[in-house]
């Protein structure tokens, strides 16, 4: 049997003997969770309830895990629907055992609900619950230096890698190697055309710590389709929060029609919801959307990944919504920042308040 400072496999199941350092009674179930990334974790049926028992990779840093612990604590303390750690006997958090740390959480039945399933007045609801998390995050976080300066990427390295990524292709592959040479092709010609297009080299941003992952993976509904829990927040970290907002509506709002596009009512929708508890600065905003558009377009990796490795479907996916953002990069951009104009905000309302 390992020893406490001995290293445990990543997949061995926890020994019972380890959840006697929380009070919740001996374990009479322990089902292993789908594995994701570097932790793993498992639900944990005790006495006292069911919990998540969550063991941390060997990269875990120490102070990183327990200052995410400790914002988790006062999100839930301030009325949020965020699952804080459950200290154990001695007050701990984290818990190391057999070499690695785990924290137990309480367990949140809930879905998980894609957005575009979302009515506009559950989208602007949503969009309220993430500005609220940033309110808070703001108010109970250490001040963070103002303002972050985002570096850019730059429309010739892209152009570049596109050649490099050409180059690697066989010269008499198969129709999906001419594919993928055909969609390579198009991106470069995209990067040479709109080239300048290309955000300011450093911008200035209002930032914060943001949660960096809210999107459908980490929001849970109940059984009254309310938010009962936001997961994920490995991800915690500085970033400009108009950044935060936009890449969070993205993610949750692709795939919209047969051009695979973004909804930009139901982005609208949460844009304006975030508006009402954390409200931003429209032209940060608009400079967010341009740069999240710029980032998808000079970013290769699911072109490589779904063309070339001949992995990852969603590769094709996210070619058809770069296609799609060029071609409607105004509309966009003028549907994130309506909630910050009068009249927009106005037939907004109307629409959330109708049948």
């Amino acid at each position: 049997m390992p020893s406490d400072t001995s290293p445990l496999a990543p997949s061995a199941p926890p020994a019972p003997r380890l959840l006697r350092r929380w009070d919740l009674g001996d374990p009479q179930r322990i089902a292993p969770l789908p594995e994701s990334g570097p932790h793993r974790a498992w639900r944990v049926e005790t006495a006292a309830g069911v919990v998540l028992l969550k063991r941390y990779g060997a990269e875990a840093d120490r102070r990183r895990v327990l200052f995410e612990h400790s914002v988790r604590t006062a999100l839930d303390e301030a009325g949020l629907p965020v699952p804080a750690p459950v200290p154990a006997r001695d007050g701990r958090t984290l818990v190391r055992a057999d070499g690695q740390g785990h924290a137990v959480f309480p367990w949140t039945d809930g879905t998980r609900r894609e957005g575009l399933e979302l009515s506009l007045r559950q989208c602007h609801e949503l969009g309220e619950l993430l500005g609220r998390l940033h309110a808070e995050l703001d108010r109970l976080t250490p001040p963070v230096q103002q303002s972050l300066l985002v570096p850019t990427s730059r429309a010739a390295d892209a152009v570049a890698a596109v050649d490099g990524l050409l180059a690697a292709l066989p010269p008499d592959g198969d129709d999906f190697a001419a594919l993928a040479r055909r969609r390579l092709a198009e991106r470069r010609a995209l990067l040479v055309e709109l080239a300048d297009h290309q955000p300011p080299e450093a911008e200035a941003f209002a930032v914060g710590y943001v949660h960096g992952a809210f999107d459908a993976r980490n929001v849970l509904y109940g059984r009254t389709r309310q938010v009962a829990a936001v997961v994920g927040w490995g991800g915690l970290r500085i970033a400009p929060f108009a950044g935060d907002l936009v890449r969070a509506a993205a993610a949750l709002f692709a795939g919209h029609g047969e051009e695979r596009g973004l909804d930009l009512d139901r982005a609208q929708a949460f844009v304006a919801g975030h508006r009402t508890a954390f409200p931003l600065d429209a032209g940060q905003i608009y400079s967010a959307v341009h740069r999240l558009w710029w980032e998808h377009l000079c970013d290769l990796g699911p072109l490589r990944r779904h063309y070339l490795e001949r992995r990852d479907p969603a590769g094709a996916a996210d070619a058809a919504l770069v296609a799609w953002w060029t071609q409607n990069l105004d509309r966009t951009l003028e549907a994130f920042a309506a909630p910050y104009t009068s009249a927009a905000r106005a037939d907004l309302v109307g629409h959330l308040d109708g049948p």
